[in-house]
């Protein structure tokens, strides 16, 4: 009977911090999931732009300041490798295609243009998923973070390093609406 307490008593632990651990590896991963679905339409929106910028400036020959943003925000996105500077790099794009759809607004050949509005819609498209993402990726985050940071399994979240996720915040500078200027 005495073996079989002690047994229980070095058992229950163990099997409750594997079963901790193995918990904390699932959230992390989902977390790392839903990074990769963020990236996944960053990427495809960086896909569009040389279809952007090339239809744009058939019709915007003097608009090439912004079409220049709108190609260098691109190239620092996909230099990017971590994901602090693949966000911060994605919201330099985002506003720099703010400003390429403003300047748009002042071509009225160009927005009836059938394969510019296809790009429009498609942008429009992936910038919604995109948003949608980034609430899920925070959601998932707030999961985990709450996981690791509670008792007991924040017992087992310092004894195998695992860390905080931060969360896609918007800062004050993406509130603002993009000021444009026209150049004829």
């Amino acid at each position: 009977m005495i073996i079989l307490i002690i047994a229980l008593v070095i058992l229950i632990p163990i099997i409750w911090g594997v079963s901790a651990y193995n918990k904390l590896i699932k959230d992390r991963l989902k977390v790392d999931n839903q990074w990769s679905q963020i990236d996944v339409q960053l990427k495809m929106r960086s896909d569009l732009i040389p279809n952007l910028v090339e239809t744009v400036s058939g019709y915007a020959q003097h608009e090439k300041e912004t079409l220049g943003e709108v190609t260098n925000a691109r190239v620092r996105y996909l230099s990017a490798e971590n994901p602090g500077d693949i966000m911060k790099a994605s919201e330099e794009m985002s506003k720099t295609l703010s400003r390429l759809m403003a300047v748009a607004e002042a071509y009225p050949d160009l927005k009836a243009n059938t394969n510019f509005l296809e790009l429009q819609r498609e942008l429009s498209a992936i910038e919604k998923r995109i948003a949608d993402y980034r609430q899920f990726y925070n959601d998932t985050v707030l999961r985990y973070n709450q996981e690791i940071s509670t008792v007991p399994s924040n017992i087992i979240a310092k004894l195998f390093n695992f860390h905080e996720k931060e969360f896609l915040e918007v800062t004050a500078e993406d509130k603002v609406r993009p000021n444009v200027k026209f150049t004829h």
